[in-house]
């Protein structure tokens, strides 16, 4: 099985064409019924195992709700012109002090479904005049547009969708 490359060591592309943003957006509002279809057929004991130190597929699942508020907070970095886009944190504290695998899953799943409905209706009412603004990414340190924005969000479901396949693999 092909491994897959870690989240820090990721570049991303920059410059992306505003036309992608209908699509990447699509992509963003597919997440929460993704991940909800892959989940709630699971027992407890699958869905808050964890391997070694990582996290559980319920904390990668809650994880994914964590960084709602960053994300959000980024488009309006950007909305507002600013020069930086706000920093994460790479510690990830708010996932390693959240206990998601104490919370229902249905809790979560309900929250990450309405915090990421909330991040596309911002996104499909950005204005086509504000696309060409671009912002530095703290940790990549380089100039991102909206649309790159976006994608890099969707790219980070994926990897912890792809994430929790392989948890599911590991414990078959």
């Amino acid at each position: 099985m092909i491994r897959k490359q870690p989240w820090f060591e990721r570049t991303f592309p920059t410059g992306l064409a505003h036309t992608l943003l209908p699509v990447v957006i699509e992509r963003l509002r597919g997440t929460p019924p993704r991940l909800e279809a892959r989940l709630t057929a699971l027992p407890a004991g699958v869905l808050t195992r964890r391997l070694g130190a990582t996290w559980s597929i319920q904390e990668n699942a809650g994880h994914l709700l964590d960084l709602e508020p960053l994300w959000l907070q980024r488009v309006e970095d950007f909305l507002a012109g600013r020069a930086d886009l706000a920093p994460a944190d790479l510690q990830n504290r708010r996932t390693s002090d959240a206990n998601h695998n104490a919370t229902p899953l249905q809790a979560l799943m309900k929250a990450f479904g309405g915090a990421r409905a909330a991040l596309v209706r911002v996104l499909e009412g950005v204005d086509e005049r504000r696309l060409g603004h671009t912002a530095r990414h703290p940790r990549l340190g380089v100039p991102m547009n909206l649309v790159d924005h976006a994608f890099f969000v969707a790219e980070h479901d994926d990897y912890h969708l792809a994430r929790i396949t392989e948890l599911l693999r590991a414990f078959a």
